[in-house]
């Protein structure tokens, strides 16, 4: 599904770069600026530096002169409020009306909201879906809030819900990256070499020594100290190097329990 996100009026250069960085890693690319406070914003010092390396996504970003040529084949508009308005579109939060919003594309089904001169047949043409956000200072104009289908409030602490642009888009991003399906979570895969049977006999042989060393092994009735610590590093699946860890203990403890016999006569 086609998505754009659209800064309307945006004040400060540093927003537009984190923008650009919090829709690169939530997978997302179309971005345009409606009227921004700076020209050359997507060039500034502050913009790139922000980005953080997102600078494909300020390369293919837009800058555009009104609110009609950024929404140009989007098919759904979604504003973003903080606060509801007594008229328009109706307020929700973005996780329960991103799941209505898919289920109603799979079914063909129209979605609630005001029909506006953007919409279109979304069935035949394929749905894209805008996410408009406002200047920093003023957010959404109540005219640009009303030509759309649903105002998105992102739920926060009643008593502080003042949300930085940017940390802003990030939310929706994630959000509507996670209803389309996500991501997967990429787990680290180290190659770490299991230690072989040898060694762990090797190293278990030193700990018999010196755990008898210390005291805490008597040979005379061992019982079944050794064959249960020989279960438990198998469970642990040593590697070469808890190896080496291991020896190293039993070395100290051996070095400790000849030294605490004082020196030899």
């Amino acid at each position: 599904m086609k998505t754009r996100f659209v800064l309307i009026n945006t004040s400060h250069a540093g927003n537009v770069g984190a923008a650009a960085r919090a829709l690169k890693v939530m997978g997302f690319d179309d971005l345009v600026l409606v009227a921004p406070r700076w020209d050359n914003v997507l060039r500034r010092e502050e913009t790139i530096q922000r980005a953080s390396g997102a600078l494909d996504v300020l390369h293919n970003a837009r800058i555009v002169s009104t609110l009609d040529e950024a929404l140009d084949g989007m098919t759904h508009l979604c504003a973003t409020a903080m606060t509801p308005r007594d008229f328009g579109p109706p307020t929700m939060a973005p996780r329960s009306y991103f799941d209505l919003l898919l289920k109603n594309e799979q079914t063909s089904e129209p979605v609630l909201g005001p029909a506006t001169e953007n919409t279109q047949n979304s069935t035949a043409e394929g749905t894209g879906v805008a996410f408009l956000f406002g200047s920093e200072r003023f957010g959404m104009r109540n005219e640009d809030v009303y030509r759309c289908h649903v105002a998105l409030s992102i739920p926060t602490n009643p008593q502080f819900g003042s949300l930085n642009l940017a940390s802003a888009i990030q939310v929706i991003a994630y959000d509507w990256r996670q209803a389309l399906g996500g991501f997967a979570v990429q787990e680290a895969t180290p190659v770490r070499p299991l230690a072989d049977a040898a060694a762990v006999a090797a190293m278990l042989g030193h700990w018999e020594q010196a755990l008898t060393a210390v005291g805490f092994l008597d040979p005379a009735a061992p019982k079944k100290l050794m064959p249960r610590l020989n279960q438990l590093f198998n469970r642990a699946e040593l590697g070469a190097e808890e190896i080496h860890i291991l020896r190293g203990v039993a070395k100290a403890m051996l070095e400790a329990a000849e030294a605490a016999k004082g020196p030899k006569r």
